[in-house]
């Protein structure tokens, strides 16, 4: 089983002068420690139950392009992007642009949206959840044709572009995408039809590994409906357990979510304290047994 790091919180002692050494450190101990993916979020401001907008918060793609540029080796996405934030058209392209200059370590990490607070202090259009649904929909179908041989005219409900050009191409000819939410009849349908990884919350006990089973479940009645190859989709977890402080119970844990078919846990620091001491003692002692469940 792989681990991913979810970088959501830049606050931690001294973040005013630390923020960038702190992100660039974790970011490198995570690379060279065999950490296979990391993400950071879609957020303007700081959600509200992790401090609210008065708590530091980086744009994702700048963030995500800087990684690029000091790591090697781990995948690199946002969880998620938020469909209401960019043009698909643009999305696309800096996504592919990601991909390019990471050499084909990108994926598009990408959801419906939810922080209303966010899109009415900087300004940015919030439609109903219905809407942003079929957005996303759209947004995927872009995202497809522009990284494709069709560089035609998209005419949808939403969105109309004349011109799907889109070069450089992403090195593998596409990059994967992930949608992120666990809403049983679209979200899990749009994992079917355009996806090849599903991110899910989870977390320890009982109750959380029946909901990730019944998840996985509802995703494969998908995929039989649409025909598309329920094996060959990616399916990860968000765990908001600390794996540093108690290894041997979240390993007990992984070998459960494993048997469903999880193959990758993202795990995220814990606010307010330094970063890197965390991931450190991740890459160490977590790393290479969890690469054995």
């Amino acid at each position: 089983m792989e681990l991913g790091l979810h970088y959501f919180t830049f606050t931690h002692p001294e973040w005013e002068t630390t923020l960038a050494e702190r992100f660039t450190e974790t970011a490198q101990i995570a690379d060279e420690g065999g950490v296979n993916l990391m993400s950071v979020m879609d957020h303007w401001f700081q959600m509200l139950h992790t401090g609210g907008p008065f708590e530091p918060m980086l744009e994702g793609y700048t963030s995500l392009g800087y990684l690029a540029g000091v790591t090697k080796n781990v995948r690199l996405s946002l969880l998620v992007t938020g469909v209401t934030y960019r043009h698909p058209g643009l999305l696309a392209k800096t996504v592919s642009t990601l991909d390019v200059l990471s050499r084909g370590r990108a994926m598009l990490g990408i959801g419906a949206a939810w922080y209303d607070r966010e899109h009415a202090g900087l300004g940015v259009p919030f439609p109903p959840t219905a809407e942003r649904f079929e957005r996303l929909e759209e947004t995927l179908q872009i995202c497809r044709q522009m990284w494709s041989d069709d560089d035609g005219a998209f005419d949808g409900k939403h969105y109309q572009l004349a011109e799907t050009i889109n070069l450089p191409q992403p090195p593998r000819g596409t990059v994967p995408v992930m949608i992120g939410g666990g809403g049983e009849r679209k979200t899990l349908r749009l994992v079917a039809e355009y996806g090849q990884g599903t991110n899910l919350f989870a977390g320890p006990g009982e109750e959380s590994l029946e909901t990730i089973r019944h998840k996985l479940e509802v995703l494969r009645e998908h995929c039989d409906r649409l025909g598309t190859d329920y094996d060959a989709i990616e399916k990860t977890i968000l765990y908001p357990g600390d794996a540093a402080i108690d290894a041997d119970a979240f390993l007990t844990d992984m070998e459960r979510y494993k048997a469903l078919g999880v193959t990758l846990v993202s795990l995220t620091p814990t606010p307010y304290e330094n970063p890197v001491p965390w991931a450190t003692k991740l890459v160490e002692d977590v790393v290479p047994r969890l690469k054995q469940v």
